[in-house]
């Protein structure tokens, strides 16, 4: 009944696009067949592949990065009290600023390659995950900590047997919607100063007026940040058996 819904949803949208395009009957709102037709074209002459994987190194990376800058900073924080209140008024007034603001900077600093597209992105996903995973230890019950204090004293044990399982259904959770946040970044970090990757692929096919490129780039990082969704939910469902899943 879902593959039947979603197929139907995909049905309704086709139909409706191929509709629009029929009124609006311009040369930049091409219709469905021709801009898979567009997107076959780009997929033999080897550009899109080429650019797709640009793009899908530079969130996977991105994601690695700031995950393991948010475990390694967030559960000390979460984690003493003491911690907590020295620093966590400094990432508060941190999260809210627009670290896109600093593309310019960043790309002076490490030049228009992968670089500087990789730090923009941690940077913000970083943020996301900081503030959930230490709100995660935080809220961890109290009487949990007890318990496995009476079992062992080391902080070792604790993080592994305790902080760490109890936390990882909230760290899915939050990578899910940062990728999300990830494909958005990824996009404009793209079109500006950038001669590779998806987001220059699209920018570069529309200059071109080459309009069923364009479109086929778009259906290319949209099933991108889907599949990259997937993953993480299917992981979600193979590690937290407790949690509810009824759907991948």
């Amino acid at each position: 009944m879902k593959v039947k819904s979603k197929i139907f949803v995909f049905l309704i949208f086709f139909i409706f696009w191929q509709i629009l395009s029929l009124l609006v009957d311009k040369a930049f709102l091409p219709s469905p067949l021709a801009t898979l037709d567009g997107l076959i074209t780009a997929i033999e002459k080897g550009l899109i592949l080429k650019h797709a994987l640009i793009s899908l190194m530079r969130i996977v990376l991105s994601l690695l990065i700031s995950l393991l800058f948010a475990l390694a900073i967030g559960i000390p924080i979460g984690y003493k009290e003491e911690v907590y209140q020295l620093l966590y008024p400094l990432v508060s007034s941190l999260y809210p600023i627009p670290k896109v603001v600093f593309l310019p900077v960043l790309v002076l600093f490490f030049g228009l390659g992968n670089l500087s597209k990789i730090v923009l992105i941690s940077s913000i996903i970083f943020f996301q995950l900081l503030l959930v995973i230490i709100d995660s230890v935080r809220n961890l019950p109290r009487d949990l900590y007890i318990s496995m204090y009476s079992l062992s004293q080391s902080f070792k044990d604790i993080l592994i047997n305790l902080i760490l399982p109890y936390i990882i259904p909230d760290i899915l959770t939050a990578l899910r919607i940062c990728i999300g946040t990830a494909i958005s970044v990824l996009f404009f970090s793209e079109t500006f100063a950038s001669f590779d990757g998806l987001g220059y692929f699209i920018l570069d096919t529309m200059g071109r007026r080459e309009y069923e490129q364009m479109y086929g780039g778009i259906i290319v990082m949209s099933l991108l940040g889907l599949i990259l969704y997937k993953l993480v939910l299917l992981i979600e469902k193979n590690t937290c058996h407790w949690k509810s899943q009824k759907s991948v």
